[in-house]
């Protein structure tokens, strides 16, 4: 459960070394989160994950987001090890290379299901779980880049609005439930992900996107936008003809 400031007492993290999720963890350790939950695939960038929480136990899972087999039975076992799961945040996937992708149907399926299918499925594992114990929340990591997508990278940007579209419908079934959804739109973010690429404009970095993150938690929010400037150029975007919008993000 939530300590007494609102903090929850355990945190799974599906995706677990991602910069964004486990930045959101730290911060929330900070706070008096007790014991972290990291599920991956790569055991030994977990355990490293794991070893900057300081007193917060920490386990490790093994999790394969594109193992149709792994999503309930992932959140069975993380159950069986900690009880309740008071907060999860799915932050899993990949970016792809557009050009390679636009060229092989097989990367971009794989991309697909790591980003869109296999989180979903996870989603409505964690959901289950939560709508039994009659609590929780979600944090969905997901982009701007799936606001409206653009051609230079068409399928990472169709597999996040595919999620983010998810997301959104997943906390308004749960309405009522007790459980929320909170889809946070990130724009570019400094990463291990994203090194080598242009920043794109109002950049930011993993802790600042967390800090938000944790505002969002705390205000009982449904989305949050990282930085929150990009709720209103996305707002303009969104409406442009789609031959301007073409031009601008080819």
């Amino acid at each position: 459960m939530n300590n007494a400031l609102a903090v929850p007492g355990t945190v799974v993290l599906l995706g677990g070394t991602s910069d964004i999720g486990l930045a959101i963890v730290g911060q929330l350790v900070a706070r008096g989160t007790r014991t972290v939950v990291l599920a991956g695939r790569d055991q030994p960038a977990l355990q490293h994950s794991g070893d900057r929480f300081g007193d917060a136990k920490v386990h490790l899972v093994g999790y394969d987001t594109t193992d149709d087999q792994a999503h309930t039975r992932t959140v069975d076992e993380i159950s069986a090890m900690v009880g309740d799961i008071d907060l999860a945040i799915c932050a899993v996937g990949v970016l792809g290379d557009q050009q390679d992708l636009a060229r092989d149907p097989v990367a971009t399926s794989h991309l697909l299901r790591t980003n869109f299918v296999g989180p979903a499925a996870s989603l409505i594992a964690v959901a289950e779980r939560m709508r039994t114990q009659g609590h929780g929340r979600m944090i969905v990591l997901s982009s701007v880049a799936g606001e409206r997508v653009r051609a230079e990278n068409y399928v990472y940007g169709a597999s996040k609005a595919g999620l983010d579209g998810f997301a959104m419908g997943l906390g308004d079934a749960l309405a009522d439930s007790g459980v929320d959804v909170l889809v946070v739109r990130p724009g570019f973010v400094r990463t291990r992900m994203t090194v080598g690429r242009e920043p794109a404009p109002f950049a930011t970095n993993a802790e600042e996107v967390a800090a938000a993150t944790i505002r969002g938690l705390e205000r009982g929010q449904d989305i949050v936008w990282a930085p929150g400037i990009l709720r209103w150029v996305m707002a303009v975007l969104r409406h442009l003809p789609r031959a301007l919008f073409r031009r601008l993000s080819s």
